[in-house]
C-alpha cells in the first residue's frame, strides 16, 4: 500500500473533516513536519529522535532506522555492488567517476529499501534506509590512523572535490525529492587515535582549523548542499563536538545549513562516560539537542522527557530538532511515496554497476615503481602468485562493505588472464605472525588421492541437511560473507552447507584451528560443527555464549567469534575434514581458519617462484588489522590504528626468501593505509598500489599487470620513509604533516603515479597574469601522450602563495584520457578561495603579491611541470 494511502486510512483520521496539514503535499516539508510534531507526545518525540525510530500507527508513520552505510557501496544490507574503498576512489582523482558511482549506490539503496518494505510493510531496520552516514571527509593527517582508508586522503582540496561529487551523486539534482541524503562526517578535527576517541580532546589552532580541517566540510555544506552532517566523538578545545557551538554557529548560521545533524554512535552518552562533561543522560541529551544535534545514534535521547521535567531543556527546543528530521523524511519521499518506490531489486549489482566497479578499480591502481620496465608482464610468462592477499576476500571488500555477489579473487583473475597452466599459487605467509587466516586452497583437497583443491560443498535449502543438495560445487577456500545474503538461489538464514574433503598440513607442528563466525555479541553463535578425522572439534556446545568464544570490535560493532582449537600434526598426511554449517544467524564472515607454524608456508612460495619466470606477491594489510576501534593487539597495531608503517615481518620474510631465487619480484599492495618498507622499495622490481579494490579488484589487477590497462592512479597521501619522521600521532598540529607541511624524506609523494606511457606538458597559459584580489583566473595547459600506449593522465595544478608557510598546494586537477601521440587541453579555474590563505587567527583572505602556478603530472618538487606567474593586487577577506 502506498504510504499516502496508508495515511488516509489511518484509524481516527478519516472522520476528522479537513485533512491535517501534515498530509498536505502542497505545503512546505517544514510546515507539514511542524503539524505532525505538534500531535506527538513528549515520549514519542524523544523516540523519533533516536536512530531506531519506532512506528506511530495513529499517524501511519512507519518505523525507520536512520543508521545506514554506503561508504563504497550499500553496506551490511546483503548483496550490493562493492566499489573500491574510499581511499581507492580518491586515488582515481576522478570526480565524474565519483558522482556516477554514488548515483549507482543511491539507486541500489532504493532497491534495497523497497525490497525491505516488501518483506515487512511496517518499516525498515538498520542498514535498509535511504539516508546514508557517508562520506567520510576527515583529513587523513596521519598515516597511522586505521580509518584513513575511509577518507579521500590528506589534501583538503582533493577531499572536498571528491566529497562534493559523492554528495551530488547520492542526493540527486531535485531539492524537493532526494534520491538519498548524504551525511558528511565526522565534524570536525577527527582522525584518531581510535582507542581514545570517546574521550579525546583536541586543542586545535585557529589556523589549522580553518586551513585544514574545515574546508572539505564547507564544500560539502555550502557548495554540495549536503542535507545532513555527523558530529564527531572527540572534543575540540574541551567541548565534545556533539555539544559544540560550532554546530549552531559556524554550520547553521555562517554556512546556512538547513538539514539535520546526527551524532556518531553513542557519542551523546560519551558526554557522561567519556568526556565527563555531563553528570547524567538527561543532562547530556539536553546539552546535545540545544547545541544542534538533532538525531542520536543510540538511545540517549530517551532521557529527554526527564530533561524537560527537570527544566534542562524546553519542549519547543526538542520540537526544532524533530521538525528537521521529519522534514528530511518528507524530502526523501517516505511519507508520500515517490518514483523511487518503483526501483526493482534487479538494480542491485546490475551489469552497468559491475562495469562501473571494474572501471573504478582500474582507475584506482597506482604504479609506484617499475624498475627495468618489468611491467607489463609478458603474455607467455610463467607467474608465481604468492602472498596472503592473493586469495583473501576481506581485502577485496574493505570495511563498511556490502556482500559481493560474485567475488573474483586476484589469483583467479590472474589465472584467467595468463592461463591457469602458467600460474602457480602459494599463500606463502599469513598477514602477520599469529593471526588466524583462511586455510589456503593448496592445503585443502576433495579427497586424499585427488588433484582437485578445495572442499566439496553440498548446499541444502533447509537447516537440517535434509534431502538431496540443491547445489553441489567445489569451494577452493572456505571464506564467505553471508551478511543478509545467501548463495544465489537460496534464502538468507534458511540454508545449510556440508563441506567435506581433506586437510594436508604443510609441515608437522602445532596448529590453531577454528571456524570464524562473527555475530553480534548478544546473539547465539550459529550451528557450526567441524570434524577432523571424525573427531568433533568445533560445535555450539564447545564454543557458545560464555564458553569458547572471544569478543572483538569490527567497524565499531562489538562482536564475537569462535575460539581457536589447538592441534599438533605429527606429519603431513591428509586429515579428513567435515563441516556442517546451518545458516541461522546474521553473521558477517564464515571461514575455516588456522594459524600454521611460523614460516610453514614460505617453502611453497619459494618453490612457486623457482618454477616461474616472475613472482607476483599480493601482500599488505586487511580490514581485520586496520579500521575502526578494533580489538587488535598484534605487534605494530593498536585498536585499529598502526604503530608502524612497515610491512608485517611474516610477509617480508616471505618476500626475502622469494627474492633470493633471483626471479623478478612484483609487489602488489592491497591496503588502506600506506606501507613504507625500505626493504621492499630497494628489492622489488615493481610496486603496485591496488587498495581494497572491491569486486572488480581482482580483474583490475590482472588487466594492469597484463598491460590491458595503463595505470594512471595517483597517491592521495604521502608515503613517508618511516613513522619515526612524523610528529606524535595524537598531535593534531599540521606542523610537518602531509605534503603541504612535511619537509622530510619521502618514499613516494602525494600525487605520484607512473604509467606505461609518457607525457609532456606545453607551456602553461593564464587568462590574466595580473588581477585584483578575488578575481578568478583560468589556467590552461596542453598535455601530449608521447608514448605508444593510450592512457589516462591526471593533470595537477599547484599554487605557491606569497608568504605562505605551506609548500605549493593542490588547487585543481583533471583526469583525462589521451591516445598515443594525441593531446588534450585542460582548463582549470583558480577562484578566490583557491588563491586564499589563512592567518594565525583563522581569518581567510586573498593576499597581494606574486603567485606561482604549476601544472604537470605531480607536485613541482617531484615531477616535470610547466609554470606561470600571477600577480594579485590588493587584499580581500573571504567569508567563513
Amino acid at each position: 500500500m502506498p504510504f499516502a494511502v496508508a495515511l488516509a486510512c489511518a484509524p481516527g483520521l478519516a472522520a476528522a473533516g479537513a485533512a491535517p496539514a501534515y498530509r498536505d503535499a502542497t505545503l512546505a516539508p517544514e510546515a507539514r513536519a511542524r503539524d505532525l510534531v505538534a500531535r506527538m507526545t513528549l515520549r514519542e518525540k524523544a523516540e523519533q529522535m533516536q536512530s531506531a525510530a519506532p512506528a506511530i500507527e495513529r499517524f501511519g508513520l512507519k518505523r525507520y532506522d536512520w543508521w545506514n552505510e554506503v561508504l563504497h557501496g550499500v553496506a551490511r544490507a546483503g548483496h550490493a555492488t562493492v566499489f573500491p574503498q574510499a581511499i581507492g576512489l580518491a586515488a582515481t582523482w576522478d570526480t565524474a567517476l565519483a558522482e556516477r558511482l554514488a548515483d549507482a549506490i543511491a539507486l541500489e539503496g532504493r532497491a534495497n529499501f523497497n525490497a525491505a518494505l516488501r518483506r515487512d510493510a511496517g518499516g525498515t531496520a538498520r542498514y535498509f534506509g535511504v539516508n546514508y552516514w557517508t562520506p567520510n571527509i576527515n583529513i587523513y593527517r596521519d598515516p597511522r590512523w586505521g580509518r584513513g582508508q575511509e577518507t579521500y586522503g590528506e589534501d583538503p582540496h582533493l577531499a572536498g572535490q571528491l566529497g562534493m561529487a559523492f554528495i551530488r551523486g547520492i542526493q540527486g539534482n531535485d531539492p524537493k525529492l532526494y534520491k538519498g541524503v548524504a551525511t558528511p562526517k565526522h565534524f570536525v578535527v577527527h582522525s584518531g587515535p581510535e582507542p581514545e576517541r570517546h574521550s579525546f580532546n583536541v586543542d586545535v589552532s585557529p589556523f589549522d582549523l580553518e586551513d585544514t580541517y574545515l574546508p572539505a566540510f564547507r564544500n560539502a555544506i555550502v557548495d554540495a548542499k549536503a542535507y545532513s552532517l555527523m558530529c564527531a566523538y572527540n572534543a575540540v578545545d574541551g567541548i565534545p563536538m556533539c555539544a559544540h557551538p560550532l554546530q549552531n554557529g559556524l554550520v547553521r548560521k555562517d554556512w546556512g545549513f538547513q538539514g539535520f545533524i546526527v551524532s556518531d554512535c553513542d557519542s551523546v552518552s560519551d558526554l557522561v562516560t567519556g568526556h565527563k562533561t555531563s553528570p547524567d543522560i538527561p543532562h547530556a541529551a539536553a546539552t546535545a539537542v540545544k547545541a544542534g544535534t538533532d538525531l542520536v545514534c543510540g538511545r540517549s535521547y530517551l532521557g529527554l522527557p526527564e530533561a524537560v521535567t527537570r527544566g534542562l531543556i524546553t519542549e519547543a527546543e526538542i520540537d526544532t530538532s524533530l521538525v528537521r528530521l521529519l522534514a528530511a523524511r518528507i524530502r526523501m519521499g517516505l511519507l508520500d511515496g515517490s518514483a523511487w518506490d518503483k526501483v526493482p531489486y534487479s538494480a542491485i549489482n546490475s551489469p552497468p554497476h559491475r562495469a562501473l566497479a571494474q572501471q573504478a578499480a582500474e582507475e584506482a591502481i597506482v604504479l609506484l615503481k617499475n624498475g627495468g620496465n618489468v611491467l607489463p608482464l609478458a603474455a607467455g610468462a610463467r607467474i608465481a602468485v604468492i602472498g596472503p592477499n592473493a586469495a583473501l576476500l576481506q581485502s577485496l571488500e574493505g570495511n563498511y562493505n556490502g556482500t559481493i555477489v560474485h567475488p573474483t579473487l586476484p589469483v583467479d583473475a590472474l589465472r584467467k588472464a595468463f592461463g591457469a597452466a602458467r600460474v602457480t599459487y602459494a599463500a606463502g605467509a599469513p598477514l602477520i605472525d599469529g593471526k588466524r587466516m583462511p586455510i589456503p586452497e593448496t592445503f585443502l583437497k576433495v579427497a586424499a588421492d585427488s588433484g582437485q583443491h578445495g572442499l566439496r560443498g553440498e548446499y541444502f535449502d533447509n537447516l537440517e541437511f535434509a534431502g538431496k543438495p540443491k547445489m553441489t560445487r567445489i569451494d577452493p577456500v572456505i571464506n564467505f560473507n553471508f551478511e543478509h545474503s545467501a548463495p544465489q538461489g537460496f534464502e538468507p538464514k534458511r540454508f545449510s552447507v556440508r563441506w567435506t574433503g581433506v586437510l594436508v598440513p604443510p609441515k608437522p607442528g602445532q596448529y590453531e584451528l577454528g571456524f570464524r563466525m562473527i555475530v553480534p555479541r548478544d546473539r547465539p553463535l550459529p550451528n557450526i560443527k567441524v570434524w577432523i578425522d571424525d573427531e568433533l572439534v568445533v560445535s555450539p556446545e564447545k564454543a557458545g555464549i560464555g564458553g569458547g568464544n572471544t569478543a572483538e570490535c569490527v567497524a565499531g560493532n562489538c562482536q564475537q567469534r569462535m575460539e581457536k582449537i589447538h592441534f599438533t600434526f605429527d606429519d603431513t598426511r591428509p586429515r579428513r575434514v567435515r563441516i556442517d554449517y546451518a545458516r541461522t544467524e546474521n553473521d558477517r564472515h564464515s571461514a575455516l581458519e588456522w594459524v600454521a607454524p611460523r614460516d610453514a608456508l614460505v617453502d611453497g612460495a619459494v618453490a612457486a617462484a623457482r618454477a616461474s619466470d616472475v613472482a607476483v606477491a599480493l601482500v599488505g594489510l586487511s580490514p581485520d588489522l586496520e579500521g575502526e576501534e578494533m580489538k587488535v593487539d598484534f605487534p605494530g597495531f593498536r585498536g585499529g590504528d598502526r604503530l608502524t608503517l612497515a610491512l608485517p615481518d611474516a610477509q617480508r620474510r616471505m618476500l626475502e626468501a622469494v627474492k633470493a631465487t633471483g626471479k623478478p619480484l612484483v609487489v602488489v599492495y592491497l591496503t588502506g593505509g600506506p606501507i613504507s618498507d625500505p626493504w621492499v622499495e630497494a628489492n622489488a622490481d615493481a610496486i603496485v598500489h591496488a587498495w581494497y579494490p572491491g569486486e572488480g579488484g581482482g580483474a583490475a589487477i590482472a588487466r594492469v599487470l597484463a598491460g590491458q590497462v595503463s595505470p594512471a592512479g595517483r597517491l592521495p597521501y604521502t608515503i613517508v620513509r618511516s613513522e619515526a619522521d612524523l610528529p606524535p600521532f595524537a598531535d593534531y598540529s599540521m606542523r610537518n604533516r602531509t605534503y603541504r607541511y612535511f619537509n622530510g624524506p619521502v618514499l613516494h609523494p602525494f600525487g605520484h603515479g607512473l604509467s606505461y606511457t609518457s607525457f609532456r606538458y606545453a607551456a602553461l597559459k593564464l587568462s590574466a597574469t595580473r588581477v585584483k584580489a578575488g578575481q578568478a583566473v583560468q589556467a590552461t595547459v596542453t598535455v601530449r601522450n608521447t608514448g605508444k600506449r593510450d592512457s589516462d593522465e591526471v593533470v595537477q595544478l599547484y599554487l605557491a602563495k606569497p608568504g605562505d608557510r605551506a609548500n605549493p598546494v593542490l588547487a585543481g586537477f583533471r583526469r583525462v584520457h589521451v591516445k598515443a601521440g594525441g593531446s588534450r587541453t585542460v582548463t582549470m579555474e583558480l577562484d578566490a578561495r583557491a588563491q586564499s590563505q589563512v592567518d594565525a587567527k583563522g581569518a581567510r583572505f586573498v593576499r597581494a603579491g606574486d603567485y606561482t602556478v604549476y601544472a604537470g603530472g605531480g607536485q613541482p618538487k617531484f615531477a616535470e611541470v610547466t609554470q606561470a606567474t600571477l600577480r594579485v593586487d590588493g587584499e580581500l577577506a573571504l567569508p567563513k
